[in-house]
């Protein structure tokens, strides 16, 4: 199984914005500089991530994404199933075939595998499930990876 980008940039943003904004609205751009992702890019995946209440944001010059709940309580389970929607090693386990489209498997009822593939992908939703946004910080704090707050929050005397 490969998570396709917009997961794993998914993963990345909501870290940034849980490590470096310091509960303020973080800015598309200064995300996309500090995590190398296309702004573009980033608004997709946003979109994405703001239906499913993951995020919310705020228009005008003090304006950005803002986390929707505490980054304990974000698992990268909701934000990969945002992205991702349901996690299927194999399109062939989902019970009732919804989101299968055209496919469709003539082995299902006799396939051996089937429950093998079922419970390999119950075993990764559940460490998704498990591991939130700040474990991930906690993780960053110990390796050391400084916090670089936007630009905007810098100021001189």
């Amino acid at each position: 199984m490969k998570l396709t980008t917009k997961s794993r940039y998914g993963v990345r943003a909501i870290f940034d914005i849980a490590y470096n904004a310091g509960g303020l609205p973080a800015q598309i751009k200064d995300i996309s500089e500090r995590q190398q992702i296309s702004p573009r890019y980033l608004e997709q995946i946003f979109q994405k991530l703001k239906k499913e209440k993951v995020l919310g944001s705020k228009r005008g010059p003090r304006g950005g994404y803002y986390l929707l709940k505490d980054p304990k309580d974000i698992t990268l389970y909701d934000i990969i199933s945002s992205t991702e929607g349901p996690i299927e090693l194999v399109f062939c386990v989902n019970e009732d075939d919804e989101g299968c489209g055209e496919r469709t498997c003539d082995m299902k009822e006799q396939c051996v595998a089937s429950s093998l593939w079922k419970d390999l992908g119950n075993k990764i939703a559940e460490i998704f499930q498990k591991t939130t946004i700040q474990t991930l910080c906690e993780k960053a704090e110990e390796m050391g990876i400084e916090r670089r707050l936007d630009a905007r929050f810098m100021y001189y005397i």
